[in-house]
């Protein structure tokens, strides 16, 4: 199974991707199972998170905070090729918490057909203090 075959297999219709400078940019016809929608940058993709049902993305802290304070279930895929990996460092804090689920780009598809959403707890706005000071202690500055 493929990752489009995943995500219909899962109920989603609707595929959004933010792609950036990669030089990959998907043709709506390679997503034959699903209405791909696809997009370099914009201003702002909070409407995009707003309309989502569940928010796929890397594991930045601006990214993460995005998605948990719109109450979007949230998937994140970390970069395990990085040196010094924060972004592994606060996807486990936050999954130890029940707060996403985390996976590589080589278990995306797999984590996508096993995953269970109903185990997410809210994050909320009044724990931005406690991932603050997380984030310090994983950058070193505290």
């Amino acid at each position: 199974m493929n990752l489009p075959q995943a995500l219909k297999a899962c109920g989603y219709e609707r595929l959004v991707l933010q792609v950036g400078k990669g030089s990959v940019l998907p043709a709506p016809e390679s997503c034959p199972d699903l209405t791909l929608e696809v997009f370099r940058f914009k201003n702002s993709i909070s409407e995009d998170i707003g309309r989502a049902d569940l928010v796929i993305s890397h594991a930045g802290a601006g990214s993460c905070l995005e998605a948990l304070g719109a109450a979007k279930p949230l998937l994140v895929v970390v970069n395990d090729k990085l040196m010094d990996n924060h972004q592994l460092e606060l996807a486990r804090q936050l999954h130890k918490e029940s707060h996403l689920l985390y996976c590589t780009c080589s278990t995306l598809t797999d984590t996508l057909t096993t995953m269970d959403l109903s185990v997410l707890v809210p994050f909320s706005p009044a724990q931005t203090t406690h991932f603050a000071h997380f984030l310090d202690k994983a950058l070193g500055v505290q």
